[in-house]
């Protein structure tokens, strides 16, 4: 180790997601059924704006809590959701960003936070650079959000539960009962729940329910990335109780400074369009690759998100994933998101043809291993 690094940076390894992005630019033609991301381009009416206010000299720094018009814009929508007496927002850079606000400015070293496995990769990086402790509640088999095995997990360090539906890497959603439950759980205990709900508009089966509509004092990260195919423009926002929203703009002015100020206006324009299009194009995308590989895999049906969340038809998810990447088929192995080596994650973000393309490698390895 380098005698200038600090510790902190050997506590987790760099995103084995980023490792396959760099493995995807080095093969010719590849099936990519592992980027997180949509296949659709930026709706034109968000890009004129954003390139509007470029050209209008809208390039500076915005406020910290960003824009007037975009803040004000998401306020007046997540008031009349919640109608919470004590309920702020800011802008952030990118949801990611805001991920990382909260646990700087929530947890001190030593705070254990609870949530699921399989996890988005970031959740135990983040914590390890604050110090804080990662309990990783086992849902398997059917990925599902536990209220009894969330309550178990607790002990007098816990700081925070942490949730995520839709899930990534699962595609899973949470039940209106399972986070009534989880929200009343942490409201009794005086625990911060943080949900991370950057997939709330792609629901296929069901309307989207946030857990703060059970519990005032939720802290919600949500954004415009997945959702309008902005994820380079790095537009997220932060809502909850005032004094949490407070000191996490006070490191967010140390730190980020804001959101880019072009992309805020795009994400203001954002806010009118109608998505309904995209999420039944992936509605149908879901339910494509879901009967392509009905007879072949074991999986739990997802109900959001854009994943499927396979079981590996051998031992190791990690040497199945090699054997489809020397076929030219990009997934994701499961132990990226997990302590247990026996997934893997596919994303059906992607065109038709590229999906019959990776469900017909999926079902001749899964002939060939039977």
């Amino acid at each position: 180790m380098h005698p200038w690094l600090a510790q902190r940076t050997t506590a987790f390894e760099s995103s084995g997601i980023r490792k396959v992005f760099d493995l995807a630019a080095k093969l010719k033609d590849p099936i990519n059924l592992s980027i997180g991301q949509p296949d659709f381009d930026v709706p034109d009416e968000i890009k004129t704006a954003a390139t509007d206010a470029i050209n209008e000299g809208k390039n500076a720094y915005s406020p910290t809590q960003g824009i007037g018009p975009l803040r004000e814009k998401l306020k007046a929508t997540i008031d009349s959701q919640f109608a919470h007496a004590d309920r702020d927002v800011f802008v952030s850079s990118g949801t990611s960003g805001g991920l990382m606000l909260a646990m700087l400015s929530m947890i001190n070293p030593g705070d254990e936070v609870i949530y699921l496995d399989p996890y988005f990769v970031m959740y135990p990086a983040l914590l390890e650079m604050c110090g804080g402790v990662s309990v990783r509640v086992d849902s398997s088999p059917d990925f599902r959000l536990n209220p009894d095995k969330i309550a178990a997990a607790i002990t007098p360090r816990t700081k925070m539960i942490l949730v995520n539906s839709p899930a990534n890497p699962t595609g899973i959603t949470a039940s209106v009962e399972e986070l009534e439950a989880v929200a009343k759980l942490a409201a009794e205990k005086n625990i911060a729940l943080l949900s991370d709900e950057i997939y709330s508009r792609f629901m296929f089966d069901e309307d989207f329910v946030s857990p703060a509509k059970f519990n005032d004092q939720t802290i919600v990260i949500d954004g415009f990335s997945k959702s309008h195919a902005m994820t380079g423009w790095r537009v997220g926002y932060v809502h909850g109780p005032s004094e949490v929203i407070a000191a996490m703009l006070k490191v967010q002015q140390y730190s980020f400074v804001c959101s880019p100020q072009p992309a805020q206006w795009g994400a203001l324009r954002a806010m009118e369009v109608n998505l309904s299009g995209h999420i039944d194009d992936y509605r149908r995308k879901r339910d494509l690759i879901c009967e392509g590989l009905a007879d072949y895999y074991e999986f739990a049906k997802p109900g959001g998100a854009f994943y499927l969340y396979p079981k590996a038809p051998i031992d190791s998810g990690s040497k199945f994933v090699e054997m489809a990447i020397e076929r030219g088929l990009l997934i994701i192995p499961g132990k990226i998101f997990s302590q247990h080596d026996s997934h893997f994650r596919i994303s059906f973000a992607a065109s038709d043809e590229t999906l019959h393309r990776g469900i017909k490698v999926l079902q001749d390895l899964a002939r060939e291993l039977k």
